[in-house]
């Protein structure tokens, strides 16, 4: 039955639907900032210190460290970033099935109101049809 708020219905249904997906695409990218953090800290977990060689072989690993505690650093803000990224998608995802469920709540309202004020319009016809009838037959009875 179409009411006065179907139509906000179904606008706030796809923006309700807009928001999950944007939800879960905030989501799977956390997931992946964590994964690169966590593959980060153990590949400079897997660096291993040479003992004995060249100089150039300590600096050259000196800089390895340098360039994976970089790494680290930006895979941590990455995940900060993308966590509160996640966050606000899932406020607006909130937000946006709160006012879904209100406008559906009001559009059920006035489908009960609808069907409540074509109840009583039926049961008035039926009243006038039945009282048609009877002073039908009532005439019909008086004629003979």
């Amino acid at each position: 039955m179409k009411t006065r708020f179907s139509s906000l219905v179904n606008v706030k249904k796809n923006t309700m639907q807009q928001s999950e997906s944007a939800f879960q695409k905030a989501n799977a990218a956390f997931l992946n900032a964590e994964d690169a953090l966590k593959t980060s800290t153990e590949q400079l977990q897997e660096l291993a210190s040479p003992t004995d060689g060249q100089i150039s072989n300590f600096l050259a690993h000196r800089t390895l460290l340098d360039v994976q505690r970089v790494l680290i650093t930006h895979n941590q803000e990455w995940v900060a970033f993308s966590q509160t990224e996640m966050q606000k998608a899932k406020e607006q995802l909130k937000f946006d099935t709160i006012e879904y469920e209100k406008f559906k709540y009001l559009e059920f309202e006035e489908q009960k109101k609808l069907i409540k004020e074509a109840k009583i319009k039926e049961a008035k016809d039926l009243d006038e049809i039945a009282l048609m009838t009877y002073a039908n037959k009532n005439y019909k009875k008086a004629a003979l």
